[in-house]
């Protein structure tokens, strides 16, 4: 089985556009690698990521919403830690 990421969203807080556009870029950068996407609607002001049951996000812990190419460095180090991701893995000029 491949790995599920599951992102827990706030309805009450309008953050689907948000979640699926996260889901979208999960499942284009990881077509092979993973076994889907889980849209989960929340309340609360909700914003989490898991892979599997491992929770590699969350938005009141984190203060704040995960920026992509840290996103995707996090699902990639669950579901494909040897794989490289092309210029995401570069530094960003302010990390110089």
């Amino acid at each position: 089985m491949k790995p599920i990421v599951r992102i827990e969203y706030c309805t009450q807080c309008h953050w689907l556009l948000r979640a699926a556009w996260m889901a979208q870029e999960l499942l284009t950068t990881f077509d092979m690698e993973l076994g889907g996407v889980t849209l989960v609607p929340g309340t609360g002001g909700v914003f989490q990521i898991a892979v599997d049951s491992t929770l590699i996000w969350d938005r009141k812990a984190e203060q704040g919403f995960p920026d992509i190419k840290l996103l995707k460095q996090r699902v990639r180090d669950m579901v494909a830690p040897d794989r490289a991701l092309g210029h995401i893995d570069r530094p960003s000029v302010g990390d110089r």
